[in-house]
């Protein structure tokens, strides 16, 4: 490991621009004759559109077009689909609502788009906004999932008969009921996963220029993956050929999932702008991303696990309601079944299992994947069962987890996934070390003289990360491909550009991508590049998501880097006249094994432009390209313990400790690992403690602002105790697997493990705010 190689902490090089205020975002992105575009959305959960007048809108200062849904759809713009198929248990497909980017006959959720206004000025747009006289029949509304599919509900899409989108199972329910049939002891729990807003700090934002003497479209977009966009964008929604169509995702200010999605925005304003004849941007206000970014989790679960006499588990019961909203988002259908019911297993050995996952439209914002998607919902249903059983079974949650982990690899589970490698146990030791596990009773004896209760909880999470392989994916309804691109430019001076199909959003990509290279051929990191965001630029790839950067991204890069230094080493060996086999790369030059013969990296890279002296044969310049597949999926895991303090007069809860134990395989720039450690610990214990998104009966969004949506500050937050340990993934070059999501898998259960052993009471739902965890504390002291 060099200064600046893998596994140093280097100091991350997109910083600087970042804090100095010199970041690029789709809001300072100016293009001559650029317009601005504010949408008229529905202020009903449910509707029926019965007119829509334009004519006060359109004769307003500044306004250069208000259009319609109508419009829209006589343009041939297609309607927004749901990329990965699933099929119910009796085999049917799932029931996918229709999803107009401009609703023309019916809304379905409050901030339903409906009309788009393009005017001179952001004010402009908004004033004639809000003359759009929109004539609306209101219907009856459904919120919760639960209730959606009663007699008498709405019903929302004609499509899908008592809003179910599909009745889903996985695992063998008649291998589980053998195994309830044997049990000793069986641990029941309902369990609510509470719905979230993802909140990146950037709002999502889109610019769309049409080039009338080109036939050609641009769009800049907050996006994780562009060209994934570009792709959907042509092929579904008919927006113009793929050809015919740039896709560039500048600096994002944070997406969490919430900008793998292409939302009605990207569309309509590349739309408008052809009919227009401006370029039309548009930026979401605050609220506007409250109402209408894509929300995350909203489970509501039902779990049996059944124990032998000995306490090992035999198997395990999920019913779950997934609550999907209004229309079906691009992956919305894969979160609650394939990244969910998949890893119900846990870090344990459990012989059966059997999953059912109904998903349900309500008139609220489309759910999808939210940091985690899935793992968090699957890593809470677990770990709150196995402190649940322990607490019944008067045993030591620790103690209870370690008789049941998995020791073997590979181990296959009964829901799919095979884990490859890890050790759990040693994840365990560490955290249980950390936190001084052995003192606590000690620290709760002295917190109980000052009146106040403590508790501890632990939380075991698995996630799988680096969603592959395509062939497999493929055969469970993915639309497209999960592999990954890498395109590797050796400069004639020596410098390096990598250009890349993963899309860095608060990653750190810049940094750790050009650790790689440095790693590989000793060129300092400021000599490497890094390229990517931009479908004209980069060669196609998936972008970023599922913590896949690292095992995928990196992985096509290896893979890129090693037809480079093949190339690389059989130039040297002719310029130096010796073995291709001698030849080695040292700190930025291409050496003679055993000799002071040496060529410095530059001259090296000269040779190949000017082909002056080459191999015979050799076709000059040194540049290669490189796709990576994996073969599986890689298995971060970890143990994470959480102490707190609760004041039983007033609920509050004070997180004194928090310790987390990861095993992420081989790690490339520990700094980098550590601030996503720290990242996914604030919103898991946010998801926790503070964030919901609540509606009222009626479809209104009562949790709009920032006002009424608590967002973790630094003063809920614990210094964090953070370690790693190693065991490398086979399945991928680098043997890593993956950090980005994981704090916010492990954390929830954790924290509310460790609240409801202070107020001995098991029953508190998430968020775990003051009034709940007072009023859980008066319930369980009446009883």
């Amino acid at each position: 490991m060099g200064i600046e190689g893998v596994g140093a902490r280097v100091a991350r090089k997109e910083d600087k621009r970042f804090i100095t205020g010199a970041g690029r975002y789709v809001d300072d992105m100016v293009v001559p004759g650029m317009k601005h575009a504010a949408f008229v959305r529905s202020p009903h959960a449910h509707a029926q559109i019965k007119k829509i007048d334009v004519k006060k809108a359109q004769g307003m200062p500044g306004v250069i077009g208000v259009l319609t849904g109508k419009e829209l759809k006589a343009d041939g713009i297609g309607n927004l689909i749901c990329g990965w198929m699933i099929h119910s248990k009796d085999g049917s497909p799932m029931k996918m609502g229709a999803w107009s980017p401009l609703a023309f006959d019916r809304v379905r959720y409050v901030g339903d788009a409906v009309v788009i206004v393009v005017a001179e000025t952001k004010g402009q747009a908004r004033d004639a906004a809000e003359a759009v006289e929109i004539t609306y029949k209101e219907l009856k509304a459904v919120v919760d999932a639960s209730k959606a599919m009663d007699k008498g509900a709405p019903q929302i899409h004609p499509e899908a008969d008592n809003n179910l989108i599909f009745d889903w199972d996985i695992g063998n329910a008649d291998d589980t009921a053998a195994a309830f049939g044997k049990a000793a002891h069986v641990v029941k729990m309902d369990i609510i996963n509470n719905r979230l807003v993802p909140n990146a700090m950037e709002p999502r934002a889109a610019l769309g220029h049409y080039d009338k003497a080109e036939d050609h479209y641009t769009c800049w977009t907050t996006s994780q993956n562009p060209h994934v966009a570009r792709l959907v964008m042509s092929a579904f929604y008919n927006v113009a050929p793929e050809n015919k169509l740039r896709v560039i995702a500048p600096d994002v200010g944070g997406g969490f999932g919430s900008k793998i999605y292409i939302y009605p925005e990207e569309i309509v304003c590349l739309w408008a702008s052809k009919k227009t004849g401006v370029p039309v941007k548009w930026v979401a206000d605050r609220t506007e991303s409250f109402l209408t970014d894509a929300h995350g989790r909203d489970h509501h679960t039902h779990a049996e696990m059944a124990f032998d006499k000995d306490h090992r588990i035999l198997g395990l019961k999920v019913e779950t309601q997934a609550n999907l909203g209004a229309y079906m988002s691009l992956f919305s259908s894969a979160t609650p079944t394939y990244l969910y019911a998949t890893l119900l297993s846990g870090q344990y050995n459990i012989p059966a299992i059997h999953a059912n996952v109904k998903a349900i439209y309500t008139n609220t914002a489309p759910v999808d994947a939210y940091r985690g998607a899935g793992r968090p919902e699957a890593t809470f249903v677990m770990e709150r069962m196995m402190e649940t059983a322990a607490r019944q079974f008067g045993v030591s949650p620790a103690e209870l987890r370690r008789k049941n982990f998995v020791t073997a690899f590979p181990h296959q589970t009964p829901v799919i996934m095979c884990y490859d490698a890890g050790d759990y146990a040693a994840s365990l030791d560490a955290a249980m070390k950390a936190s001084d596990y052995a003192g606590f009773a000690k620290r709760k004896a002295a917190a109980a003289k000052k009146g106040l209760l403590r508790g501890i909880g632990m939380s075991c999470y698995i996630e799988a990360c680096g969603i592959a392989p395509s062939a497999a994916v493929g055969s469970l309804g993915a639309g497209v491909g999960l592999w990954e691109s890498a395109e590797v430019r050796v400069n004639a001076v020596g410098t390096i550009e990598v250009l890349t199909g993963s899309h860095s959003h608060g990653q750190g990509h810049e940094t750790t991508f050009a650790q790689l290279v440095n790693e590989r051929f000793g060129v300092p990191i400021d000599s490497v590049s890094i390229v990517h965001g931009d479908t004209d630029k980069v060669q196609m790839g998936m972008g970023t998501y599922g913590s896949r950067s690292g095992a995928v991204g990196m992985s096509a890069i290896v893979k890129a880097l090693d037809k480079v230094e093949a190339k690389a080493k059989k130039i040297a060996a002719h310029l130096l006249e010796a073995d291709e086999g001698d030849i080695i790369i040292e700190n930025g030059a291409l050496k003679v094994a055993g000799t002071d013969k040496n060529v410095p990296w530059f001259q090296m890279a000269l040779a190949a432009y000017t082909a002056h002296n080459l191999p015979g044969g050799m076709e000059p310049g040194l540049k290669e390209t490189a796709f990576y597949d994996p073969s599986n999926f890689t298995f971060p895991a970890g143990c994470y313990i959480c102490e707190v303090e609760v004041d039983p007069e007033t609920g509050v809860t004070e997180i004194v400790q928090f310790v987390a134990a990861d095993d992420f395989g081989n790690i490339i720039n520990p700094m980098i690992v550590e601030g996503q450690v720290h990242g996914g610990l604030a919103q898991g214990i946010g998801q926790a403690l503070l964030e919901g998104a609540h509606y009222d009966n009626s479809g209104q969004l009562l949790t709009a602002s920032y006002m009424d949506y608590t967002m973790p500050r630094a003063g809920d937050l614990p210094s964090f105790k953070v370690s790693t340990s190693n065991t490398p993934c086979p399945g991928n070059p680098l043997g890593i697997k993956g950090c980005g999501e994981a704090g916010a898998i492990g954390s929830p259960p954790a924290v509310i493990n460790a609240i409801t052993d202070a107020i001995g009471s098991n029953d508190l739902a998430m968020p775990a705010s003051p009034s709940t965890v007072w009023a859980a504390i008066r319930a369980a002291t009446k009883h």
